[in-house]
């Protein structure tokens, strides 16, 4: 049986990251310039099959948009292991619509030429290049043409002293005895371009040429990995003979261990999964870095990574703005309609310390928190290495993690602001507050953390179940339908439910809760992963229940709004101001997670003062 790769976030991966970055070298591929303005691979074959589809039904191509999911659901089950062509997700899928839709080489060069054109250096570019240039990044390989790496590492090195600059060499199709001179010599920084530079004449797009990589690049593609570990990112693994040179290297390679990024929930080709599986069962330190895109990944190792001031303050100059920001609100009253409620609560107390516990070794909060479900124990975690922050019973805690020589050693400060963990430790916390001794089930998922309602038995009428029917009748009033039963023609069950999410609004926390009708999860796959997300939608393609869903919600106007929102807000804060703690301790030393909230909800009016978050309004 083949042991599932750990994923682990980019946070951790930055950790340890500049311990480890002279030991690791980097495969790029298409998602890492995706953020330049660069078409991904995935872009691009949607652009081919768009034009082939046209071509195919006699239409114009300006009639189609894909950025229609009915259009694109079209086009997609059109060439699914259709026409000539491989089936949805497989490897070869790029290189048989490209060779397709341009068959002369030269067209293909244009188009490449044309789309690397409108590509500019990205925030993760300047990021990698400042590692690059102070030292931290011995070599690179890339499947990309665009000469966006090499151009921001000359611009970061250019910055530097004459004495401190190192000149990155590059080596491509033309020039493999370049890379060969690196390897042999141990002379880096090295980035060496596998299908080639955008202005050369030999390019690797279709099957064939991807097949057939050039053998001197490979080998030192090769050698590398056998030298240090190796940062996989924005690549799908598309490239047989890449991939082969991969699965080539593990016997011995990646001393510092293989480190594919990916973006969560997002399924592997069969050969990246064979790869991984292949090194880590050789040994190999195997990881899935998972994160949303290759400028955040880029972000989080900023944060950690020691640069040179200039090479710092260059980076930083080019970092998104926050697409949230404060703005000078008004303050003469001009109206008094229309108002908008919002559906956030006001937190009056949020928890600002939690218990330290000391491990004798490093571990994960996954692992923290499987041992206090297998031994019974209510808590709430967050692992850091060799600590714990923890909500809890101290002595049940200290037997719980008793395998990984806990002990308890005072108490740690929590500032969410700074550390994204601890925001973690404190949504997980206020989710199982909130559903603490109510008729509501927490649900924690990586995709974001629900309260499902939960509705007595009738056939109960024991003093819990009275007080579950008397507190959910609002919520029941303000639906004016049934809070649970069976959806559609599927019969899957289903309930009301919350989404929750903290946010910093005003210089304050916010409960901020985001209605929607839950639907169970029927099957799992062989990985242990549904085959549907917590709303019932189905992974692999539609909604099970979408006809169901959109009429249930339809009618509901902004009256039908207005009490949803009260329901809920009273639900949540029954008694104006509402204390919820997410432990019951029950008198032994420890500490609690304990939240205050009021079930005034955020309201807002054109110039009046206003007081709101992203959130469902009505």
């Amino acid at each position: 049986m083949t042991t599932p790769i750990e994923r682990i976030g980019a946070e951790k991966f930055a950790l340890a990251f500049p311990q480890n970055c002279q030991n690791l070298a980097w495969l790029l591929g298409a998602g890492a310039s995706a953020a330049a303005g660069i078409p991904t691979g995935y872009d691009m074959i949607i652009d081919f099959k768009t034009r082939l589809f046209c071509e195919a039904v006699k239409i114009r191509r300006r009639e189609v948009d894909t950025g229609d999911p009915l259009w694109l659901q079209r086009i997609t089950a059109f060439f699914d292991d259709a026409h000539g062509m491989p089936a949805a997700g497989d490897a070869d899928e790029y290189a048989a619509l490209f060779e397709a839709v341009y068959p002369k080489p030269s067209d293909r060069r244009t188009y490449i030429e044309k789309a690397v054109r409108l590509g500019k250096s990205s925030y993760g570019h300047r990021v990698l290049a400042a590692l690059i240039a102070s030292g931290q990044v011995p070599c690179l390989f890339t499947t990309n043409f665009d000469p966006l790496v090499e151009r921001a590492t000359t611009v970061a090195d250019e910055l530097l002293p004459a004495a401190s600059q190192i000149h990155l060499t590059v080596a491509d199709i033309d020039s493999a005895e370049r890379a060969e001179r690196c390897l042999r010599e141990s002379s880096w920084p090295l980035l060496t371009k596998l299908h080639g530079d955008y202005k050369e004449e030999r390019l690797k797009n279709t099957s064939a040429e991807l097949a057939h990589e050039d053998e001197r690049l490979l080998k030192v593609m090769v050698g590398c990995c056998a030298r240090f570990g190796l940062v996989v990112a924005g690549y799908s693994g598309r490239d047989a003979s890449v991939m082969a040179a991969l699965t080539e290297a593990i016997p011995g390679g990646f001393p510092a261990g293989l480190f594919w990024i990916t973006r969560p929930g997002t399924a592997l080709l069969p050969s990246v999964a064979e790869l991984l599986a292949q090194a880590s069962t050789s040994g190999v330190v195997t990881r899935l870095v998972e994160v949303d895109n290759f400028d955040e990944f880029a972000s989080s190792l900023d944060r950690q990574a020691t640069l040179p001031a200039i090479l710092s303050n260059q980076v930083r100059s080019a970092k998104p703005a926050a697409r949230v920001q404060p703005v000078a609100l008004p303050t003469v009253e001009i109206a008094s309609f229309p108002v908008l409620r919002c559906s956030a609560l006001p937190l009056l107390e949020v928890p600002t310390i939690a218990r330290r516990l000391v491990l004798v070794e490093s571990s994960t909060t996954l692992a923290v928190r499987n041992l206090l479900r297998d031994s019974g124990t209510h808590g709430v975690v967050a692992c850091q290495g060799p600590e714990v922050a923890a909500f809890g019973q101290d002595e049940a805690l200290v037997a719980a993690l008793a395998p990984l020589g806990a002990r308890i050693d005072g108490e740690i400060t929590l500032d969410p602001h700074a550390n994204s963990w601890v925001l973690g430790l404190l949504y997980d916390a206020l989710t199982r507050a909130l559903a603490r001794r109510r008729p509501l089930r927490p649900q924690l998922r990586r995709s974001g953390h629900s309260l499902v309602v939960a509705v007595p038995d009738v056939t109960r009428d024991d003093p819990a179940a009275i007080r579950d029917r008397n507190e959910l009748k609002i919520l029941r009033d303000a639906y004016g339908s049934a809070l649970s039963g069976t959806a559609g023609q599927l019969g899957l069950p289903f309930a009301e439910a919350v989404r929750l999410r903290l946010e910093w609004w005003l210089n304050r926390w916010w409960c901020v809760f985001d209605p929607f009708t839950w639907v169970e999860q029927p099957r799992r796959t062989s990985t242990g992963e549904s085959d549907f997300d917590s709303r019932g939608n189905e992974r692999r393609g539609g909604d099970p229940v979408g006809d169901w869903r959109r009429e249930r919600w339809a009618t509901r106007r902004n009256s039908e709004w207005a009490s949803i929102l009260e329901g809920w807000a009273r639900l949540l804060a029954p008694d104006g101001e509402t204390t919820v703690q997410a432990i019951d301790l029950r008198g032994s030393p420890g500490l609690d997670a304990q939240f205050t909230l009021t079930v005034a909800t955020a309201w807002s009016r054109p110039g009046g003062q206003l007081a709101t978050t992203p959130s469902r309004q009505q």
